[in-house]
């Protein structure tokens, strides 16, 4: 729809809630502040797997201003045992997911090392801190398992009664006797084991919650960080048994979620739990490295992928042998992202007849494992791109080459997939024809002889993939809207940006419509004085489902204050006409304003939508420079060229896809959580020892828009948040695979940190030499 700026308070911003948050005025969950409250510090365990013998609460309890100490038994007799999991269709033969209990706080066996133990609470954080200082907690050591190789090994030690072979649930999609039958006529067969390493998210905003319990009618105010109202309320509820319409959740600006704030963790309920008992506010504020060792991680996946192909490059079938680490619990949404979005996407962007994967997930003594930005997208269309470039390079074809000779052709659409999903529309071709002249494909070889006179190695790579958009858990999403006596449209929605920008975007939206300054909107995404359904934000949805709701509720308030004007003005509704925030009549100075109207009568709305999931698509194309003497990476060029439907705001949209490809680039050449083998302690447990992307590792990036209108809703939007993550991972390692090919190097799982490229290199530098 355009680029904009916005006037707010006499400055000129890009986006409306930019000079609150750039200024300091942002309130976070952090911020908040109740007379009389408590501060909350949780013990840890310290080791990864062990038997809680026993727990003396004894001094500390002595401590001066301690008010409370809490432990796994105050959890079970609350009854806090079990949180929600979306895990709700069945697995291979039927298989029900086995998901077992995980108290607010841990009762009789701690099985990953961060995870909680005891409560104290006290007068102040630093005197709860003092007096946790003083429990003393008596342990016996049970095995590790780390690997989820290993975890899902017949003998290996168990983490769970209830999940046998630490194996909580398999799945399989596709169609197995045909993929067998396509590969055994196949002229070539390109295989690779790959890796999309785990990963920690790390939010700016540490986690923080403070909650009061109000015994008069036993609800609860949970201030907390958050990916949506409804969602944290409904998790909370079904984690305590608290009714939802007890619980107000609370939140105003939320430092980044990618997935990590839409869980409602068992720290939340461990705290409620103190609320209720002492019967004062408790506030507890995550420290960074609590952050690392009980903050859900990210990804931690092994597939095993074969690609089948006929004598003329054309792809006959594809399977996967997949194994999800879910980390020591299953997380909401862990298991759900590792499975339903990569089956949703099995086929990529390609016609291939015949596919078959196995899910199988795996519990170890980790950190739980759940949804982060793509949420297994980035995870499927890395296996996919990785094949297909390998088999472009073991046929001699050019790797642009063999992905338009097996594209989904424009005709095909809406396309439906052999594992059943329904593409809605995308124009793959030109898509990547863009992407080769905005990238001078055909000039990488003088830039390629250019970087070898320098003694570096230089690599080309290329990702083109779709992703799926979120489908939401509820049936439709609901937008309020409601004008102020001063003529201000006030937005309610229960979708959550987390630095998405919807004050900006949802106020657009409406304001089109109604004709009115985009400032002359005020987003509110936070209430609990009204009921409204919809939809966290999450999964690269809320622009497709709330945004596209926005648009139909300012319609039906244009419709609805025509008949409310028809009566002010003493005229039939059929006279009334709008524009520009002004209702006229039939003559000359017979108008009345949305002012005006609200001063008269209550002007209030309510719009509502259900839509479905929207398919964006997109080719990415990398360059790098491999410095042989030491393994450093330099990211020379990057180039996008996406589908994302209409864009709204291009400035919003351009930075998403920043942020992505930086969080792509991150997991590619640095990012992991390593955990010791032995003792499953986190050995990057603080941003000393976790790499971090940093704004110097990207070029700037060129990018352009190759849109085509999503048939799922009437403004044509698809969603775009994590497609940068989704294309990047495929991109970035294709082109350093093909720097270091010609050595002999066909495939290096993530990181390619600089002292794995030089060791590789080196390796077969010097077997050359010799």
């Amino acid at each position: 729809m355009g680029d904009h700026l916005f006037e707010v308070d006499g400055v000129h911003v890009s986006r409306l809630e930019d000079l609150r948050l750039i200024t300091g005025a942002g309130t976070y969950a952090a911020d908040w502040n109740l007379p009389g409250q408590l501060h909350a510090h949780f013990v840890r365990s310290d080791r990864a797997h062990a038997k809680i013998v026993s727990i003396d609460t004894t001094a500390a309890l002595k401590y001066p201003g301690v008010a409370g100490i809490y432990t796994g038994e105050d959890a079970v007799r609350a009854g806090y045992v079990r949180g929600v999991t979306f895990l709700n269709f069945k697995g291979k033969n039927d298989m029900e997911g086995r998901i077992p209990e995980r108290p607010a706080m841990a009762h009789g066996r701690v099985r990953f090392v961060g995870e909680p133990v005891a409560l104290v609470v006290a007068d102040s954080a630093l005197a709860a801190q003092d007096a946790s200082e003083l429990i003393r907690i008596d342990y016996r050591d049970l095995p590790v398992v780390i690997d989820p190789e290993a975890a899902v090994r017949p003998g290996t030690a168990q983490l769970h009664e209830s999940v046998p072979e630490n194996t909580p649930f398999e799945y399989e999609a596709g169609d197995k006797a045909a993929t067998e039958a396509a590969f055994a006529k196949a002229a070539h067969v390109t295989k690779l084991k790959m890796e999309s390493t785990r990963v920690v998210p790390n939010p700016l905003e540490p986690r923080a919650c403070l909650i009061a319990h109000d015994p008069k009618n036993e609800s609860y105010t949970v201030h907390v960080c958050i990916q949506g109202m409804n969602m944290m309320k409904r998790q909370l509820s079904a984690y305590t048994k608290v009714p939802e319409d007890k619980l107000n959740v609370i939140a105003r600006d939320v430092g980044g979620g990618f997935g990590q704030r839409s869980t409602a963790y068992p720290e939340y309920c461990a705290v409620m739990i103190a609320a209720k008992a002492t019967g004062r506010p408790v506030k507890w504020v995550s420290s960074r490295t609590e952050g690392f060792l009980s903050d859900t991680h990210g990804r931690g996946n092994i597939i095993e992928g074969e690609l089948a192909l006929d004598k003329d490059g054309r792809f006959l079938a594809m399977r996967l042998n997949w194994l999800a680490d879910m980390g020591a619990y299953l997380s909401p949404a862990g298991p759900v992202s590792h499975i339903r979005n990569p089956t949703t996407c099995l086929t990529g962007v390609y016609k291939i007849p015949a596919l078959y994967g196995y899910w199988r997930l795996a519990v170890t003594n980790t950190a739980p494992i759940a949804a982060y930005r793509g949420a297994g997208r980035p995870d499927i269309a890395y296996a996919i791109e990785r094949l297909v470039s390998n088999a472009a390079a073991e046929l001699g074809i050019d790797a642009a080459e063999l992905r338009s000779r097996n594209f989904i052709q424009p005709e095909d659409f809406p396309y439906k997939t052999p594992t059943g999903t329904t593409y809605d529309n995308a124009d793959l071709p030109g898509v990547l024809a863009k992407a080769l002249e905005l990238a001078d494909w055909k000039g990488y070889t003088q830039r390629l002889s250019a970087t070898e006179k320098t003694g570096k190695l230089r690599g080309i790579g290329i990702s083109t993939v779709i992703e799926n958009t979120g489908a939401g858990m509820y049936p439709k999403d609901e937008v309020e809207l409601e004008v102020g006596k001063d003529g201000v449209v006030t937005l309610y929605t229960v979708a959550k940006s987390q630095g998405q920008g919807h004050e900006t975007t949802f106020a657009m939206m409406a304001a089109k419509v109604l004709e009115i300054p985009a400032e002359r909107i005020k987003v509110v995404q936070n209430f609990n004085d009204r009921a409204l359904i919809g939809n966290h934000t999450g999964g690269s949805r809320s622009m497709v489902g709330a945004g596209t709701v926005c648009h139909i509720a300012a319609e039906k308030l244009v419709q609805h204050g025509k008949s409310l004007a028809a009566e002010a003005l003493g005229i039939e509704p059929s006279q009334v006409s709008y524009g520009a925030g002004e209702f006229r009549g039939p003559e000359s100075g017979m108008k009345i304003t949305l002012a005006e109207l609200a001063q008269k009568r209550e002007v209030k709305i309510k719009g509502e939508g259900t839509f479905g999931t929207t398919y964006p698509n997109g080719c990415h194309i990398a360059e790098v420079e491999i410095d042989p003497e030491t393994g450093v990476t330099d990211i020379a060029r990057y180039m996008t060229v996406d589908d994302c439907g209409v864009v709204v705001n291009h400035a919003i949209v351009e930075g998403q896809m920043h942020g992505a490809v930086a969080q792509g680039a991150g997991q590619v050449f640095g990012e992991h959580a390593i955990y010791d083998k032995e003792s499953g302690q986190l050995m990057t447990a603080t941003f000393s020892d976790y790499f971090m992307p940093r704004a110097g590792m990207l070029p700037d990036i060129v990018m352009a828009e190759h849109a085509t209108a999503s048939r799922i809703n009437p403004l044509g939007i698809k969603g775009m948040g994590e497609s940068g993550c989704t294309a990047s991972l495929g991109a970035l390692v294709n082109a350093v695979i093909d720097a270091v090919r010609p050595l002999g190097i066909h495939h290096l799982d993530m990181p390619l940190t600089p002292a794995k490229l030089w060791t590789e290199i080196s390796a077969k530098r010097g077997t050359a030499r010799a």
